[in-house]
């Protein structure tokens, strides 16, 4: 089983690998989507360099949307991170994967094209391309991923924690809005805001904006903590724990339940009723605890 949480920053990268944490996810805003912390390139060095101390591993996110710009300066990068000893880079343009072989790098990469990944078909051919593993779209059902990872002989990486993103836009939208309204207010992540629907005041759906857009999420956070024996039945024993809504120590100790179910899975002890009691314990109050599309069924989701 490999345990996947997303780190801000060093400290936190060094908590998490304290809390039993298998695999951190870093990068920055300039190649990567929705990271919880831009790091710089030092930062993701210094952490490569503790998660391989404590024989743990890193992959870096460069999944953003590519344009020539970004091409033109992903060599460097690239390069940087095959010098920073990371294990994987996450990727879905088809741009940067020609790069990592026109450049050959010592860089897997793992197949990542947010909610375009959603059949065992179109993951085989990336991974007779050379990916290691690839990304399942989060509005996949279980019914849905346990026949893909049926059908590959590499990981699956299901998200088990963490908000869904239902909405990104290249444009500015906030910036655009406030304009329009005369309004001059902070528009990053750390400023907390939130849409909702007239009809639907109850739900809150969280909105940002930085140098890759606008990003809106789902009013709930994924909870899987319950299913993770069915998952496990099913071979998908690869868990990403996403901690860009929910910060510093709340995210780790989310992050270290996590852990030890894992751990009482494994040893036969695994009780679902209190590790999600416990959860709901450690969830922000803002924020619901759902479980998306797992549960559905395909239909349903089309």
């Amino acid at each position: 089983m490999n345990i996947i949480a997303t780190a801000e920053s060093v400290e936190q990268a060094e908590a998490l690998i304290n809390a039993g944490i298998d695999t951190l996810y870093i990068g920055g805003n300039r190649f990567g989507l929705r990271m919880p912390g831009a790091l710089m390139n030092e930062d993701i060095r210094k952490i490569a360099e503790l998660a391989h101390e404590y024989n743990r591993k890193v992959v870096a996110a460069v999944n953003g949307l590519m344009h020539n710009d970004h091409i033109e300066e992903l060599p460097k990068y690239l390069a940087f991170l095959e010098n920073a000893c990371v294990d994987a880079i996450i990727a879905g343009d088809p741009g940067v994967i020609m790069l990592l072989k026109e450049l050959e790098l010592n860089l897997p990469y793992i197949y990542d094209a947010q909610t375009l990944v959603t059949s065992a078909n179109q993951i085989r051919f990336w991974l007779e391309r050379g990916a290691i593993g690839a990304v399942a779209a989060r509005e996949c059902t279980f019914i849905e991923l346990k026949e893909i990872q049926s059908q590959l002989d590499k990981p699956v990486e299901v998200q088990v924690y963490g908000p869904t993103c239902i909405h990104h836009s290249k444009r500015r939208l906030l910036t655009n809005y406030y304009q329009f309204t005369h309004l001059y207010a902070a528009t990053s992540r750390e400023a907390g805001l939130n849409i909702r629907e007239m009809k639907d005041p109850e739900y809150q759906y969280p909105i940002y904006q930085d140098e890759n857009g606008t990003h809106i999420f789902s009013a709930e956070d994924i909870a899987l903590i319950a299913y993770l024996p069915e998952l496990h039945n099913a071979g998908l024993d690869t868990w990403k724990l996403d901690g860009i809504l929910t910060c510093g120590q709340q995210f780790v100790d989310i992050a270290a339940l996590y852990v030890r179910a894992k751990e009482a899975l494994l040893s036969g002890m695994f009780d679902a009723a209190r590790f999600s009691a416990e959860l709901s314990d450690l969830q922000p109050k803002t924020r619901k605890l759902g479980t998306g599309f797992f549960l559905r069924k395909p239909d349903e989701v089309q």
